[in-house]
């Protein structure tokens, strides 16, 4: 009976091992995946430069983008698009992401809708640190 129940104890302990890993190792994968696929799309299709121009012309986002000047990078969550991919992942969600994305080129969504739904499911900390990068990215610092 005592050999039994280390057996069964082992092969819980081993099974939520490896589930944990599936997991975070799959979260990872996806993540890297969704982050070249976006910004080989964004680099060859010249919409970088369409996006920077959109911001530059929108006064509302300049402002959003551009607090990410001041911001304390040590005290942000994460500071690379690899971690920020990941926590988008996690939090919202690809299919989300997917949908969002199409529905931004669609023209259906509005900005303040896809603040509302980033504000729904990421901190505050969360969402400076996305400004962050996203400014670093837009103006190459």
């Amino acid at each position: 009976m005592k050999k039994f129940l280390k057996f069964i104890l082992f092969t819980v302990i081993l099974l939520a091992g490896l589930g944990f890993a599936a997991f975070y190792f799959g979260t990872n994968l996806a993540s890297e995946k969704v982050m070249d696929a976006v910004t080989t799309e964004l680099e060859n299709s010249g919409q970088k430069e369409e996006v920077k121009a959109y911001i530059e012309n929108d006064p509302e986002l300049k402002k959003f983008v551009e607090e990410a000047e001041t911001a304390d990078e040590s005290k942000l969550p994460f500071t690379t698009k690899e971690e920020a991919t990941r926590v988008l992942v996690k939090k919202v969600g690809v299919s989300e992401l997917k949908n969002i994305q199409s529905k931004v080129q669609e023209g259906s969504i509005t900005k303040d809708e896809v603040l509302q739904m980033m504000q729904k499911d990421l901190t505050e900390e969360e969402i400076a640190a996305l400004k962050v990068i996203a400014y670093k990215e837009l103006y190459n610092k």
